[in-house]
């Protein structure tokens, strides 16, 4: 991103900090062109804002980014909602797991995965790389229910 973008959008997020609660309201109509939501607290709707800013700027989530989240937000809190294959974690995703107090975050290349300044072939060699013991890599990563197998 150019430093002059980054600079312009923190500034930006930064005078938003500023508002009250009918400003940021205000500036939420100007920007969506809808009301802002009944309920949305201040430090909530600040976020939101702060969203728009950087996607507007930088482009807002994929087609089926959007859809996947929709679904997460329409679905009742007890159901589960199915992740998206592995095979749909492209070039780019990055997956995220704790493992014995440390955050591992791996990103999906075309051809592999990258990690702890390393490529691997597969999640299985990233997780073996990460617990030192032989894993399910999508498994370890939460892209497959314990039960199901395959």
């Amino acid at each position: 991103m150019a430093r002059q973008t980054r600079e312009r959008i923190e500034v930006e997020v930064a005078r938003l900090g500023d508002l009250d609660l009918a400003v940021l309201q205000a500036r939420w109509r100007s920007v969506t062109g809808k009301a802002a939501p009944a309920a949305v607290s201040k430090g909530l709707l600040l976020r939101m804002l702060a969203y728009r800013v950087q996607a507007d700027a930088l482009g807002d989530l994929d087609a089926d980014t959007a859809r996947f989240l929709d679904r997460v937000a329409s679905s009742p809190t007890t159901a589960a909602v199915p992740l998206p294959d592995r095979e749909r974690i492209g070039g780019g995703g990055v997956l995220v797991r704790e493992w014995e107090g440390v955050i591992h975050r791996v990103i999906a290349l075309k051809d592999g995965y990258a990690w702890n300044g390393g490529t691997y072939r597969s999640l299985s060699e990233v997780a073996r790389a990460i617990t030192g013991v032989r894993w399910n890599g999508p498994r370890f990563f939460g892209l497959r229910d314990k039960g199901r197998a395959g």
